[in-house]
């Protein structure tokens, strides 16, 4: 079984105990937000790392890294994006995009949840 490091919103910031709390996972998903390249490349130098850009991203991180991710993991069909809203209060765009790709898990960042 893969395990998963989920993560979203670091604003430039990444508290080492993420490293701690991460040190089993096999993967890290960051659902965007991630301030600057220097925190992709810290978690990119620890594990494996797929990652969205978000709404405060600049050109570095967007160079790297999609607005959408949809990829299987495990059998699993994955949905990942920054802004997605919050069940049921799903935006516009998710809404379009879950009936579109039926992801069996979405994953967004930027409420802050």
């Amino acid at each position: 079984m893969t395990r998963i490091g989920l993560i979203s919103d670091t604003h430039n910031y990444l508290d080492e105990a993420v490293f701690r709390h991460f040190e089993s996972c096999d993967e890290i998903w960051h659902a965007g937000d991630f301030g600057s390249a220097t925190i992709s490349s810290a978690l990119q130098g620890f594990r494996p790392l797929k990652g969205v850009y978000g709404n405060i991203d600049g050109m570095d991180i967007r160079k790297e890294f999609p607005e959408l991710l949809s990829w299987n993991c495990e059998q699993v069909k994955v949905l990942m994006m920054h802004i997605g809203g919050y069940p049921p209060n799903y935006n516009k765009r998710s809404k379009s995009l879950l009936q579109d790709h039926r992801p069996q898990l979405f994953i967004c960042g930027h409420s802050h949840i």
